[in-house]
């Protein structure tokens, strides 16, 4: 099963980039055994737009411009609903094993997803109650990818 991360804003070169890209790497190496990967980056611009509104609605018609319709789609939002790594683990696993080919995790803009992504996402995931700027965001998605396919692997990385 491909997995896409889908965002609004791109990040660059440096500390953010280089962890995004270790987890990403070692996500794709661990996941081949488990059917999982690879594991591709969808980067979109940011809205110039000056209205909040505006930019959710851009920048949500982009994010679905670039996703398969026969993705899975999950928004992250925290208000979304929340998983232990245990859980969450499991539930990638039941996607693949009921034949989903391609999951897709949007991260939006700034201002978050637009109407367009709710809509359209099978689930709203978050990373927990608290707000983190974007890159870290990814990361901490991309870490639980890798993490989640430790689990199903029985690799020793998670001990939770």
């Amino acid at each position: 099963m491909r997995i896409t991360i889908a965002t609004i804003g791109r990040l660059k070169a440096g500390a953010e980039r280089d962890l995004f890209a270790r987890y990403r790497e070692r996500a794709e190496s661990a996941g081949r055994q488990t059917g999982l990967g690879p594991v591709c980056e969808i980067e979109l611009s940011e809205s110039p737009r000056g209205n909040a509104g505006e930019r959710r609605r851009e920048e949500g018609a982009a994010l679905i411009g670039k996703i398969a319709e026969e993705a899975t789609l999950v928004a992250l939002d925290q208000s979304g609903k929340t998983m232990d790594s245990t859980a969450f683990a499991k539930w990638i696993a039941r996607l693949r094993d009921d034949g989903v080919r391609d999951l897709v995790f949007a991260i939006g803009g700034a201002d978050g997803h637009g109407p367009q992504i709710g809509e359209r996402a099978a689930m709203s995931l978050a990373l927990g109650p608290m707000t983190f700027p974007h890159a870290i965001a990814r990361i901490l998605l991309t870490e639980q990818i890798y993490r989640a396919i430790t689990i199903l692997s029985g690799h020793p990385y998670h001990r939770g």
